[in-house]
């Protein structure tokens, strides 16, 4: 063992190397005629082992390509460089900046709190509104932060809801705690519960007046009554990662494989001689993913309902939970005071740009980006994402200590943001790990590895179209729950649009499937972040999120298939194979 220990702790430069011998076989034997494929295959099986086991961090894995694809001759340099910033990164660096604005205001937490008071203290409420809550917001904000974010609200409302049974049933059940005086059971004079259901500080007077030892508690707790806070914990929680992974399949900025498909199916259609972005816009993607993105969130709330809350969905709260629950969202809220300038113009800016977004071009009306005013094709989906980001830099953060308005001390004024704040939240990896991909994307359709892997596929046309989807959508589902999501959707989208174009089947329609499928990643703690977040709570465990996310990923697959075979299919025309496909087909 001591031996072993010392070994694993090499594990780097052990694997490193193992990584690169394992398929040398590609850099010296192949023929003369498959020089710069076999090559550009050794590249991607060489980072694809060092991403699957993170031997060396994610985004540092991605900055190979810089140097491996030049020293093979299988890209220039400047080729492959030019691929880490491209349009696309350049909307995901805007969308991170305007959710850095949302968490450095708080604007987030406001949110979260507003829904948690809309939707009551039932439990099956709360699990919709935990959902709902970190459904929306992984939309526009990374899902690692909505899910941290929630984690403290799960725990004060387990905590409130818990306190309040265990002295309900404790005082109900003990007759030693029972007197004329007593209301079910608890003294009168030892709670008060004000009329709006807040619950009042206790007077110095009383204040030791009432206790019950964590003894006692234990000792007259019945273990059903343990077992269902337990599910109610585990369902909260669970509630607010299939809400994060299911979320941010909804907008093109809310995940990073949507952003990886952008690139891709620019780059296709570019490289097949139409002039201007494919037929992935926001606002586009946006009307085929929502609807798919609701219908699975509502789906894996009422499997989470039958999962853990069970008959009990039916079961009406005790009313002195009731309140204790809606006190401490209240108090919480409350907390936050009012609305500040900040968060005012944040949410103003936010609301802008997703208007922005959804109107540039709209499928079957003429948005603002055909107007005359600009030349046609100059204008994208990163353009007034970064001008509104630029923006925040200048709004002031608070009222600026000027002129009349200056009331003591010297003049001031401070921005929403500043650099300062941004560099330090921007997950700068994930934006590398993103060009990483695109330069393995660009590297493969370059060297024809992507066209020679389709062809080889080509072998699945027998299959129905619906079929092949499916099980690309099963195998991308699975591959996903111990691969970085946005790895695996950089290795298939090459893949994927040469195997629709050699099967003249839309590039499009595998390609939306997979990217979508990438995020579906339920059952394990290292799937997602927000797995990983939620299981530290300590309320899960491993066998909870496999027998749990199992038939979560399988209704999610389902859900999926439809989406793509119904209203996707009449958005994109995924019917017919275009025809601007069509010369490429012909010389393969």
């Amino acid at each position: 063992m001591g031996l072993l220990n010392h070994i694993w702790t090499l594990k780097p430069i052990l694997v490193t190397i193992i990584a690169f011998i394992a398929p040398i076989v590609l850099l010296v034997d192949y023929s003369e005629d498959f020089e710069v494929q076999s090559k550009c295959a050794y590249v991607i099986v060489v980072m694809a082992i060092l991403w699957l086991t993170e031997a060396i961090p994610i985004p540092v894995t991605s900055l190979m390509p810089i140097f491996l694809f030049p020293l093979l001759g299988v890209a220039k340099a400047k080729d492959i460089s030019s691929a880490y910033v491209t349009d696309t990164t350049m909307l995901f660096f805007g969308g991170l900046i305007i959710a850095v604005a949302l968490e450095e205001t708080g604007l987030h937490t406001r949110i979260s709190l507003c829904v948690m008071m809309l939707v009551g203290a039932q439990p099956i409420f709360l699990m919709a509104g935990l959902m709902v809550t970190t459904w929306f917001l992984s939309m526009w904000i990374s899902n690692t932060a909505a899910t941290s974010m929630m984690i403290p609200i799960i725990t004060a409302v387990i905590k409130t809801v818990s306190e309040v049974r265990t002295k309900t049933l404790y005082t109900a059940d003990n007759p030693a705690f029972k007197d004329d005086d007593s209301e079910n059971g608890v003294p009168k004079d030892k709670i008060d519960v004000s009329s709006n259901g807040d619950v009042m500080p206790e007077s110095e007077s009383n204040k030791n007046s009432y206790k019950v030892s964590d003894k006692d508690i234990e000792a007259e707790l019945p273990e059903e009554m343990d077992d269902e806070m337990k599910r109610y914990a585990k369902a909260f929680a669970l509630c607010v990662a299939y809400g994060a992974n299911i979320g941010g399949i909804a907008t093109l900025t809310g995940t990073p494989p949507n952003l990886v498909l952008k690139e891709n199916a620019d780059e296709l259609y570019s490289e097949a001689g139409y002039k201007g972005e494919s037929e992935i816009s926001f606002a586009k993607w946006m009307g085929f993913a929502f609807p798919l993105s609701l219908l699975t969130a509502v789906i894996g709330w009422l499997w989470l309902i039958l999962c853990f809350i069970r008959c009990g969905c039916c079961k009406k709260m005790d009313p002195e939970q009731k309140k204790a629950v809606n006190a401490t969202i209240r108090a919480q809220f409350k907390s936050l005071g009012f609305l500040t300038l900040a968060e005012l113009q944040v949410l103003i800016v936010f609301i802008i740009l997703v208007i922005l977004w959804l109107f540039r071009n709209p499928p079957n009306i003429d948005g603002w980006g055909d107007i005359s005013a600009f030349k046609p094709g100059y204008v994208s989906d990163s353009t007034p994402c970064m001008l509104l980001s630029v923006l925040l830099f200048l709004l002031p953060r608070e009222v600026p200590q000027i002129f009349c308005l200056l009331k003591e001390g010297l003049p001031s004024y401070k921005p929403i943001l500043t650099w300062q704040a941004v560099s330090a939240k921007l997950p700068w990896g994930v934006i590398i790990l993103l060009g990483g991909g695109f330069a393995i994307a660009k590297a493969s359709k370059d060297s024809g590895l992507s066209l020679w892997l389709g062809n080889q596929l080509s072998t699945f046309d027998n299959l129905d179209n619906w079929v092949l989807n499916l099980l690309v959508c099963v195998i991308v589902a699975g591959a996903t729950e111990v691969t970085s999501n946005t790895a695996t959707a950089t290795l298939l989208m090459p893949i994927l649009a040469e195997l629709g174009i050699a099967t003249e089947i839309h590039p499009l329609y595998l390609m939306m499937s997979a990217t979508v499928a990438c995020s579906f990643a339920f059952m394990l703690p290292v799937a997602t972040p927000p797995n990983a977040i939620v299981f530290s709570t300590g309320y899960l465990t491993i066998p909870d999120m496999a027998l749990a996310g199992l038939p979560m990923n399988i209704i999610a697959v389902l859900c999926l298939t439809f989406a793509i075979n119904t209203w996707g299919k009449s958005m994109y025309d995924l019917d017919e194979f275009p025809e601007i496909f069509l010369n490429q087909t012909a010389s393969t």
